[in-house]
């Protein structure tokens, strides 16, 4: 069998769509070596993440024979013909436009969020017209769907009038870096590189206001100095994230709230293992992938109880409403303190974070491309 993937992510976008990218495409290539892999990309980076998947022998790296522009959208089908591909995975929301009904190969689209849906005052026009015509097509036209959460398959029920049975959900994995242990010499190292404190709150995940930082800040300040541990943000913002420096600056909390922007990926583990608890407020996710990281670090997360998070976070996970100051103060108060508790929410966590773990996810989108090739329909 031979698969295809849509590469551009791989190779130029070093956060969430691309970690999916590259953490799915790595561990098919390693538990799977016998099949043939293939990545189709307009082009290529020198990336020390993205190096990697131009060295690697099992991958054949196929870029356009000629002209970029619009070759991902619309003339990548030539090159999937051309090379006799079996079966076709738009990692991130798209597949090429002018399918026809039989081009000789199956098609899967991940759909992450429809976010640009739930919230479109925090898109421009063009990009939420581009958006919809991309996804609305891919759902429509793929032969599967891979949906990261429940939550995201009823958002493409509802917005796109899909039948569920052509909707399959496979919940996205993180980097197995992220559930291996560090030893004390380690976090001290990496704690001192950064000038992190030895107790901390952390954040990470983009200063934007659906993410809602501000109420995490805001309830930071209601907690009492003599009980009150600093905040660690680590994540890149605009406009929201100047609103938040102000509040800051306010409010006396410049010794409070420690930003951080430039980590090297591999301490992040690190830097979620020695948290004291991981707090993410975030008003809406399509999945929520920094709840499992901290999860799989043995972290005890405190997060939002609106769409994906409560199925990323797992039951023992603290749940509540995001916008609610006062009640986020009391919980991270309370799991500061309350050593049984916290060290209870470690323990859970981390046995639920298991059913994110590469080998589990992994063989699950494997059957499903094997469906699509033996020729089972819906």
């Amino acid at each position: 069998m031979k698969t295809g993937f849509d590469a551009k992510r791989i190779f130029h976008n070093f956060t969430g769509l691309g970690n999916y990218s590259r953490t799915l495409v790595h561990h098919l290539v390693d538990l799977y070596p016998g099949e043939s892999w293939h990545l189709f990309t307009p082009s290529v980076s020198d990336h020390p993440r993205a190096v990697p998947f131009l060295s690697d022998r099992r991958l054949s790296v196929h870029l356009p024979e000629k002209g970029k522009w619009l070759w991902r959208s619309w003339r990548m089908k030539d090159a999937l013909q051309k090379n006799q591909i079996d079966i076709y995975h738009g990692l991130s929301h798209e597949i090429p436009f002018g399918m026809g009904k039989n081009p000789g190969f199956k098609t899967v689209v991940t759909i992450h969020d429809l976010i640009f849906k739930i919230f479109p005052e925090q898109y421009r026009l063009p990009d939420r017209l581009i958006y919809d015509q991309k996804f609305s097509y891919s759902c429509r036209h793929a032969d599967r769907i891979i949906a990261t959460s429940e939550q995201t398959k009823d958002d493409i029920i509802r917005f796109y009038q899909i039948p569920p049975e052509k909707i399959s959900v496979i919940y996205q994995s993180c980097d197995p870096m992220f559930y291996t242990q560090r030893d004390s010499s380690e976090t001290t190292r990496i704690l001192g590189k950064y000038g992190f404190p030895a107790e901390y709150i952390l954040y990470v995940g983009s200063v934007i206001p659906r993410k809602n930082l501000l109420t995490l800040v805001m309830a930071l300040g209601r907690i009492k100095e003599n009980h009150r541990i600093p905040l660690v943000v680590i994540g890149k913002g605009g406009k929201y994230k100047q609103q938040i420096l102000r509040y800051i600056h306010q409010h006396g909390l410049e010794k409070w709230v420690i930003l951080a922007n430039d980590i090297f990926y591999p301490d992040l583990p690190v830097i979620y293992q020695a948290a004291s608890v991981f707090v993410f407020p975030s008003i809406y996710e399509g999945f929520g992938i920094p709840v499992i990281e901290a999860l799989a670090g043995r972290v005890p997360v405190i997060t939002s109880d609106r769409a994906s998070l409560p199925e990323a976070a797992g039951p023992d996970s603290i749940c509540l409403d995001p916008m609610d100051v006062d009640l986020l103060a009391f919980h991270i108060r309370k799991v500061l303190e309350d050593r049984q508790l916290s060290n209870q929410m470690r323990e859970k966590g981390v046995r639920y974070a298991s059913r994110f773990h590469f080998s589990t996810v992994t063989p699950q989108v494997m059957e499903l491309y094997r469906e699509l090739y033996s020729g089972k329909t819906l």
